[in-house]
């Protein structure tokens, strides 16, 4: 983050959720990244990222052998690449979201373990075979309310949506990508991450904003036992 009010609001979100904060870096050139948002009635949003310091974010460090680490592109490739090199290093797990969408070397891709690209990513990522041919275990890609197809050792399955009243699909996909990660780190097995993640990202459609639209374990596992 920037050393700016930005920064700090992030921070004391972040430390409102005890989360460990030891990781962050604060750049003192750069201005907090930003994200400009438009949502139409529908809900769908349109967005322009402005990267401020995101774009000097180094390497993960630190990497322990249960760690899960997930990345996304609004960063440079070639800290998500060095940061999996070191994630692969201690034998621990590697998530990819490929957003904003970006055509990724062979040597990226090998080192992912899952890698989440929704219907335009895939596509040009060249499709869920090339992924599958350079390494990479699992594929899921998301499909909004159509659900996801999952992609795991040679079998394809298809997981339903949660039906949910959208008002502004901001945050879905991070709060989709988070709930998994959190869900594989917390040992569940790969179909039962997918269903939290999937509640998890139909919840956030449920709230106006990025933040505060992303849903707490609780509400993810009510979600669950509502539907069921």
């Amino acid at each position: 983050v920037g050393d700016d009010d930005a920064g700090r609001f992030l921070h004391s979100i972040a430390s409102g959720e005890s989360l460990d904060l030891a990781g962050i870096h604060i750049s003192p050139d750069e201005p907090t990244g930003r994200a400009l948002i438009v949502v139409d009635h529908l809900g769908e949003n349109s967005i322009i990222v402005v990267p401020g310091s995101n774009a000097a974010c180094p390497p993960a460090t630190n990497i322990g052998p249960s760690d899960v680490v997930l990345a996304q592109l609004e960063i440079p490739i070639s800290a998500v690449t060095n940061s999996f090199i070191a994630a692969r290093e201690a034998g621990a797990m590697t998530i990819l979201n490929p957003a904003p969408a970006a055509e990724l070397s062979a040597e990226l891709l090998s080192l992912c373990d899952i890698v989440i690209p929704n219907e335009h990513e895939i596509e040009l990522l060249g499709g869920v075979s090339r992924l599958q041919e350079a390494g990479v275990k699992t594929v899921i890609v998301t499909k909004g309310a159509a659900g996801i197809d999952i992609y795991h050792e040679g079998v394809r399955e298809q997981l339903p949506s949660f039906r949910v009243t959208p008002v502004d699909t901001t945050g879905a996909g991070d709060a989709f990508c988070g709930a998994l990660a959190a869900s594989l780190a917390a040992g569940h097995e790969l179909n039962d991450a997918c269903l939290r993640a999937l509640a998890g990202g139909a919840l956030a459609t449920t709230t106006h904003g990025a933040v505060p639209s992303l849903p707490s374990q609780d509400e993810i596992e009510s979600l669950i036992a509502a539907s069921s």
